[in-house]
């Protein structure tokens, strides 16, 4: 606010002075308040910041994991309460406040996870553009083709027992977004029985981008669904797809494979282009290595080779070292 002194210098002074009319020196001071904010206004105007949207997205799941910590919490004591025997609802109680505090540790190291990546994807949301006349009908990617009617065969020995993999490229397609998708069936066996159960949709669009449009997941055990978790479809409930392979890949990208918050947020790295593997199918040079993280899982890092012109050869857990190799590809 100006002083009397500063009205002077500017030729205006107030009724103690030479009666200038009260009006006069209200609207003074009315000129000079505007001018003082218009002149904060475009000063400070370089010094605002666009909001981090990546890291508020973060924080926006940070909250609704740990609300639904507290909500299993309470519903933990609600069937606590009725148990009758007293040391038999004290250990239950115990058990649900465990369980509260495992719980919230892991949201706590999801948050971490996602906000290690905001560092690298940046703060601008995730709104990918899917134009649909930008894609094309083939999937001829060197790194990912799918072309209908193969049949890629992986197998590998687990903790679990003989996983038998099948991604079979069908004829199949599902329009999401506007955009025709390719449909994969890809079915997992253990010791010959069914436990995964699952439609993916792919497209290519002109630069030569595989896209990851969604899927519609089952795990079973003894011949019944127990999850869908990860079901996802762009354009669905917020969901957005992502990008399993990029076509001119290069050493150091980072990137999104699928958005669908709190369920399906799968992350890659390309970790080298040179990389060579053998496995039953046989042997390939010049692979892409793929590094494929997820806030869901934070211990979870698998590495994935991609051999030109054939795909996904070989994928391997560091966590547990299980290898799932290409044994075959079969041609209708």
């Amino acid at each position: 606010m100006k002083t009397r002194s500063q009205l002077n210098i500017l030729g205006i002074k107030d009724q103690s002075g030479h009666g200038q009319s009260a009006s006069l020196l209200q609207s003074a001071r009315l000129t000079i308040g505007v001018t003082i904010l218009l002149f904060a206004l475009v000063s400070g105007e370089a010094a605002v910041e666009q909001p981090d949207f990546c890291r508020r997205t973060a924080q926006a799941v940070l909250a609704s994991c740990q609300a639904a910590a507290q909500s299993d919490y309470w519903l933990a004591l609600g069937k606590c309460d009725n148990l009758a025997d007293p040391d038999a609802r004290e250990e239950c109680r115990k058990q649900a406040s465990a369980d509260l505090n495992d719980e919230r540790q892991t949201c706590q190291e999801q948050n971490d996870a996602r906000l290690a990546a905001c560092e690298r994807l940046g703060g601008t949301p995730y709104d990918p553009v899917i134009d649909p006349s930008n894609f094309v009908t083939r999937i001829d990617n060197p790194y990912f083709p799918l072309r209908p009617g193969t049949t890629f065969i992986y197998e590998g020995h687990t903790a679990q027992g003989f996983e038998h993999d099948e991604f079979a490229v069908t004829h199949h397609t599902k329009v999401i977004l506007g955009v025709t998708c390719v449909e994969v069936h890809d079915t997992v066996t253990v010791d010959g029985k069914l436990t995964e159960d699952t439609l993916d949709w792919f497209a290519q669009d002109r630069d030569g981008n595989v896209w990851y449009f969604g899927e519609n997941t089952h795990e079973l055990e003894d011949g019944l669904i127990t999850t869908i978790e990860g079901t996802f479809m762009g354009g669905v409930n917020g969901d957005k797809p992502g990008i399993i392979m990029k076509a001119h890949p290069a050493i150091g990208d980072f990137y999104r494979q699928e958005f669908s918050l709190a369920n399906a947020e799968d992350f890659a790295e390309t970790v080298s282009l040179t990389a060579s593997v053998t496995v039953p199918a046989g042997t390939f040079h010049n692979c892409l290595k793929s590094k494929e993280t997820t806030p869901l899982e934070t211990d979870l890092l698998e590495y994935k080779f991609y051999a030109p012109g054939v795909g996904n050869v070989l994928t391997v857990d560091t966590r547990t070292g299980d290898r799932e190799e290409l044994v075959r590809i079969r041609h209708e």
